[in-house]
């Protein structure tokens, strides 16, 4: 595969993060195994796949802390393994899957320590304390922290410096339905004024309606990349169907989805239940008009970002 190392400045200026034919090997494991990928700026951007599908490993290249084997990674213009990524390390924000924190420190004195090692103002510390809803905390002992309350306290950290992209690994562990509510709400404002996202989690439901797009990925390898609705489009997953009928209409809905496009409904408690094709949603609606009144309520449910992981990853 071609490197882009002879010519970086030409993906530099359409992506922050950019992956030209990237390698990880671990002897004879292919951890990960020629990935290309361009994150563009501004844009929140998951990264999903099963577990060893070589997220962490990514990640972790993508930061400049694991070698890559072959290939090429810059952030920001920059590759990761030149001698001037170090300044532009300071403009990256890391939450990792398991936040290490100093339990004699309370959450005040961990962001001042964090600050001090990044650079950062000591300033932002409590302002940030606050923007995660810590500030009531933040002269506690972090030993007395919950999981979701450390969870939070590595957030603030990552955001010390007010870093253009952030690099997020499993961010919701710990927290409870109203903070991860909080969090995405802060995902958009950083979005809001600059930020770039990069974002793992294995909650895919909680991505879903998240994410600007999201790379797939399985066995070291991207098997798809693009927005949610672009992914339903290609994985050619069915879509569901359900239809609350009056008593007496079953057999005519049955008949005219049978001649229509030959879909073979199942009868429910209220009505009928079938699968079909994407592109046959119109044909459907179009053989339905004629029973007018007699439908009285459908459902339609697109495949969830779930059915495409596991359409596209096996």
């Amino acid at each position: 595969m071609t490197s882009v190392s002879s010519n970086p400045e030409a993906i530099a200026d359409s992506a922050v993060v950019a992956l030209r034919g990237v390698h990880k090997h671990y002897g004879a494991l292919h951890a990960v195994d020629g990935v290309d990928l361009d994150i563009r700026e501004g844009e929140i951007f998951g990264l999903i796949g099963h577990n060893g599908a070589g997220k962490s490993t990514l990640f972790k290249m993508m930061l400049g802390l694991t070698p890559v084997t072959r290939g090429d990674i810059l952030v920001a213009g920059t590759r990761v393994d030149g001698r001037n990524f170090r300044a532009v390390r300071r403009s990256i924000g890391y939450l990792p899957e398991n936040v290490v924190l100093y339990d004699n420190l309370d959450g005040l004195e961990t962001l001042n320590f964090f600050a001090r090692l990044k650079g950062a103002p000591l300033a932002q510390c409590a302002p940030l304390l606050e923007r995660v809803g810590l500030s009531h905390a933040g002269q506690r002992p972090v030993r007395e922290y919950s999981k979701g309350m450390r969870q939070r306290l590595g957030f603030a950290q990552a955001l010390l410096g007010s870093p253009r992209v952030l690099f997020l690994d499993e961010p919701t562990n710990g927290l409870d339905p109203h903070a991860i509510r909080d969090f995405y709400k802060t995902l958009r404002e950083l979005q809001g004024e600059g930020v770039t996202v990069i974002i793992t989690s294995h909650i895919l439901s909680e991505l879903q309606e998240r994410v600007d797009r999201l790379a797939i990925l399985s066995a070291g390898q991207v098997q798809a990349v693009g927005s949610v609705q672009a992914l339903r489009e290609r994985t050619h997953v069915p879509l569901v169907f359900e239809i609350d009928l009056a008593d007496n209409a079953g057999p005519a809905a049955v008949e005219a989805l049978a001649a229509a496009i030959g879909i073979q409904a199942e009868a429910t408690a209220t009505g009928l239940r079938f699968q079909c094709a994407r592109e046959q949603k119109m044909a459907v609606l179009a053989a339905l008009t004629p029973l007018g009144d007699r439908v009285h309520d459908l459902r339609l449910q697109e495949p969830s970002l779930e059915d495409m992981f596991f359409g596209l990853s096996n």
